[in-house]
């Protein structure tokens, strides 16, 4: 199954990305979501198959999500994901002395 996919991305929450059809664009998906996720940002198009990989999220449930919904909305990642990734340096700073 191959699909078409427009991905918009938040303007009020950092790495919150909304999936849709591109055929369908943004005809499926709540309109309380979309109040919440801001005027959505078109980020870009991208062919999803099932052996595509995609870096966050399980593609089955993305394929899922947009047969069955219409849409399927990434979270950011929890803040301590991003903790994580600084450099140890900049950790060191933060502690008190």
């Amino acid at each position: 199954m191959k699909r078409i996919c427009s991905i918009y991305k938040s303007p009020r929450k950092n790495e919150m990305y909304l999936y849709v059809l591109k055929a369908e664009a943004l005809s499926r998906v709540p309109e309380g979501l979309l109040a919440l996720f801001g005027p959505p940002v078109h980020a870009f198009d991208l062919v999803l198959t099932p052996e595509r990989k995609l870096a966050r999220e399980d593609i089955g449930q993305v394929l899922e999500n947009l047969e069955k919904q219409g849409y399927h909305l990434q979270m950011p990642p929890p803040e301590d994901e991003y903790i994580q990734h600084l450099p140890d340096e900049l950790l060191r700073r933060n502690d008190p002395v």
